[in-house]
């Protein structure tokens, strides 16, 4: 999975980049492994960024911290730092051999998204390597959703509030995609 920090949208819908926060490195990278991803990407252009994410990262790998937590410094193992969507894609054919397909997330509603139940399947069935792409800010911009192969339809919620934090969404998204399917227990006969 990779964490877009560029191209993604601000509130006016215009092209930026964001800022990497600390949170997002710890939580994301924890939720991440939690279900199992092989890597989790932060993808972000700006040099002084990808310097401040490796160096959070190799103060959780190295040293005292990471003794003294052994758990966190798991997490960390999965979390790379690349410059561009391309390079991570790059990286995870390497990784893996063979080019992802690429699942954009969003928040918004999109024509041709894709329900988890049938992405879930797809991924079980397809032999082939996915990465899941979140945005920051206010979304990925429209230039990603064109290169995938597909889009996930948003997280809806009981009321017309849609503006969830990414680290919430990670988690409720790979849950929903990779949680292992419930046990149905066989209830005893009430006579």
């Amino acid at each position: 999975m990779a964490l877009l920090h560029w191209p993604v949208l601000n509130k006016d819908r215009q092209v930026v980049s964001t800022a990497i926060t600390c949170f997002d490195l710890h939580d994301i990278a924890r939720t991440a492994l939690t279900y199992g991803a092989r890597g989790y990407f932060v993808v972000n252009p700006l040099p002084s960024q990808r310097k401040l994410a490796e160096r959070i990262t190799r103060y959780w790998q190295d040293g005292p911290s990471a003794d003294w937590n052994p758990t966190r410094r798991d997490a960390f193992e999965i979390v790379r730092v690349t410059e561009t969507l391309e390079e991570t894609v790059e990286a995870v054919e390497q990784q893996t051999g063979r080019r992802p397909r690429l699942i954009v997330t969003t928040a918004r509603q999109w024509k041709s998204a894709v329900s988890y139940s049938r992405l879930r399947q797809e991924i079980e069935t397809s032999g082939t390597p996915w990465l899941i792409l979140f945005g920051t800010g206010w979304g990925l911009a429209d230039e990603v959703k064109d290169k995938a192969d597909r889009v996930l339809e948003p997280i809806v919620g009981p009321s017309s509030y849609n503006h969830l934090p990414v680290r919430a969404a990670v988690a409720i998204i790979l849950d929903r995609l990779f949680a292992p399917k419930p046990v149905e227990k066989e209830t005893p006969d009430s006579n």
